[in-house]
């Protein structure tokens, strides 16, 4: 569980129950009909925007957001200067037994790739590509919270229009009155607040975890290309660490292939 994610959401929810508990009641700022106008019309709505297969993957979205996944970039960089060490000790052929047992399959189809003999410029070409795509299935995803963000304060304002016009229409009663102009400012507020405290931040999270898994892609690149080339495995680790920011560049002592092997990322595409 990624607890800045979670722990933000709780902050903000609970200084603004704090807040309304010192001005008043707190039942005073719940309507169940400006959560079904704000909730609600804000997934109608993602439902026109987006195909049902993309409407439906939020739900794994919310996952990753709030998923804690630890950088493992150390040691995978660790395992592809592994793999450059065996490969100028044994030949690219002795990896392909060894790639097999990460639990990465990028690396693992890049290090058939080169396995297999094709040539350096399109393996670097076939893993971009499916870097392409990996970006733009992030990119829909991310998109779907951001119009969420965008939305829900307009449905937000249309549920203060209902509620004006429910004022409207009875002002010849009171009470009915003070009961619309209630449900006009709430609405407002479940806008503001969905959008600002849940959809816009939850896509920055996942913008922020899919920057990460593709630095980690371009390293493994990288690294693929590095062995096929044959270069000496000091200089394949100082390369890769470049990607690295400074404090991330300090490996632990490297094990035994073995254990190296299994270890990796696993991410979301």
């Amino acid at each position: 569980m990624d607890l800045a994610t979670l722990l933000g959401i709780i902050i903000g929810l609970a200084l603004m129950a704090i807040s309304i508990l010192l001005e008043g009641d707190l039942m005073l700022f719940w309507s169940l009909s400006s959560l079904l106008i704000v909730f609600g019309g804000t997934f109608a709505s993602i439902m026109v925007n987006f195909s049902m297969n993309q409407v439906l993957s939020v739900i794994p979205l919310l996952k990753v957001a709030f998923s804690r996944q630890k950088s493992n970039s150390a040691a995978i960089i660790d395992t592809l200067v592994e793999f450059a060490e065996i490969s100028r000790r044994e030949g690219l052929l002795a990896l392909e037994e060894r790639a097999q047992a990460t639990n990465e399959p990028f690396l693992q189809k890049g290090i058939q790739l080169i396995v297999d003999g094709t040539d350096a410029e399109l393996v670097r070409s076939i893993l971009e590509i499916e870097l392409v795509f990996l970006e733009e299935r992030h990119r829909i995803g991310r998109q779907i919270f951001e119009k969420m963000g965008a939305l829900s304060p307009a449905y937000g304002m249309i549920g203060t229009l209902i509620g004006l016009i429910a004022m409207l229409s009875r002002l010849d009663n009171p009470d009915q009155v003070g009961m619309g102009m209630a449900v006009a400012l709430i609405t407002t507020l479940y806008g503001a607040v969905a959008s600002n405290l849940l959809f816009l931040p939850i896509a920055g999270k996942l913008r922020l975890k899919s920057d990460e898994e593709i630095l980690m892609k371009q390293v493994m690149i990288e690294g693929i290309l590095s062995i096929q080339a044959g270069e000496n495995p000091r200089i394949v680790e100082e390369k890769l660490k470049s990607f690295l920011a400074p404090a991330d560049r300090e490996t632990p002592q490297r094990a035994g292939v073995g254990e190296r092997a299994s270890e990796g990322v696993t991410v979301n595409a």
